[in-house]
């Protein structure tokens, strides 16, 4: 085979999207372009082990399939620019790609605060340069730290904070439970219970309208007025989808890349998008087009993508079954385990207790007109075999309508 696929985005995505086309027996050349100095690494453990200094990067970075060794890493070099009409893409060291596919993978970056005040002191977790510039600050002695936003992220880094001993753990969220959005009102309380009997203090249905300081922030403007002071701040407030790079080319960028069923962009075979940039239909529940941001997501998109890429530059299009992962995410907060398999968010209307209870071990799933379409279990090792244990209900349950 000749030609070349280029990916751009150098994380988890780029890498097995890489591998991915190996596997699916793509043997001319492939160059994936990174902005991170690093070669691809595993993020979950940010908020986590690298925070807690129980981690360090060598036990991050991912190790490429000995098929993906010929691959051509252009590290350090962001996408600024893309043709997609004469299959160029422009860098920031002024230099041009030409490919004959290519992959969209550049993921997502954290989303800041426009308010008034310093900068000095606030932090976001994307990076492994974020986790350890936030590490060296949560390691002062008697620091007052602040988390805005009591999502994933802002619950993990809450709960290292003080696992790290931090003195004083705030999280200002405007909703009234921790990760209600995503999880419901039944398994919000449940961790709200688990994060207060640990120290953690939270400040709900407040939003923030400023910081205060001189160089650095030392404190943080509630929007009822009220002041929380604070010597580290810690940003959680969502993600923003690196596609600037993608404009002019008549794509939908409103939310990511909106792909089709295949996960092609903008109805052009040669052109693919993978990882939680992309914004594609889950045929397992319905037609319309999501970003999902779990972990499982950039190797799932990945292998689908690889198949659709290489059968159109084999000539051997034709249309695979529809792209229908099943999503799986966990997150570790203090000792205990936020495991789920499906799609939990399409099922907030209808939560139920499956076992255990919310005072302990808990399962709980969610259903969409009668079907069970996610399971979340909160709690140790039993409770997430328990979530395990629900997949192949989950796997089977027909695809529902729109």
């Amino acid at each position: 085979m000749t030609g070349r696929v280029v990916v751009v985005g150098g994380s988890m995505g780029g890498l097995r999207a890489a591998e991915q086309l190996r596997a699916a027996g793509w043997t001319g050349a492939i160059t994936v372009v990174g902005d991170e100095p690093h070669m691809p690494y595993n993020r979950p453990p940010l908020s986590k082990e690298v925070l807690a200094g129980k981690a360090p990067f060598e036990s991050l970075a991912f190790t490429p399939k000995a098929a993906a060794g010929d691959v051509e890493w252009r590290l350090g070099t962001k996408a600024v620019a893309a043709r997609l009409d004469g299959r160029t893409v422009e860098l920031d060291d002024g230099s041009t790609l030409s490919y004959d596919a290519l992959v969209v993978a550049t993921g997502m970056r954290p989303r800041r605060l426009r308010c008034a005040g310093p900068l000095t002191g606030r932090h976001t977790v994307r990076t492994l340069a974020d986790a350890q510039g936030l590490r060296d600050e949560l390691t002062r002695p008697d620091a007052r730290v602040v988390v805005v936003g009591a999502g994933f992220i802002g619950c993990e880094v809450a709960a290292t904070a003080v696992g790290l001993g931090v003195r004083e753990v705030t999280v200002v969220d405007p909703l009234p439970l921790p990760m209600v959005g995503p999880l419901g009102e039944l398994l919000g309380r449940a961790l709200l219970q688990r994060h207060e009997e640990r120290g953690v203090r939270f400040a709900l249905g407040t939003g923030v309208a400023g910081f205060e300081g001189e160089d650095r922030v030392t404190g943080v403007v509630l929007g009822d007025g009220t002041v929380l002071s604070a010597d580290v701040v810690v940003e959680s407030v969502g993600s923003v989808a690196n596609v600037e790079w993608l404009e002019d080319n008549g794509l939908d960028l409103s939310d990511g890349v909106l792909t089709d069923d295949q996960l092609r962009v903008g109805g052009r075979p040669e052109v693919v998008a993978v990882g939680d940039v992309a914004r594609f239909p889950n045929a397992r529940y319905d037609a319309v087009p999501r970003r999902v941001e779990h972990w499982s997501i950039p190797t799932d998109t990945a292998k689908h993508a690889a198949r659709t890429l290489v059968a159109h530059l084999t000539g051997a299009d034709g249309e695979s079954a529809p792209f229908a992962p099943l999503p799986t995410f966990w997150s570790d907060q203090h000792e205990f385990r936020l495991q789920s398999f499906g799609a939990p968010v399409l099922g907030l209307g209808d939560v139920r207790v499956l076992d255990g209870d919310p005072e302990g071990d808990l399962l709980a799933g969610y259903h969409r007109d009668g079907r069970l379409v996610g399971v979340v279990a909160l709690g140790g090792q039993a409770a997430a075999r328990g979530a395990a244990a629900c997949r192949p209900q989950l796997l089977k349950s027909p695809a529902l309508t729109a």
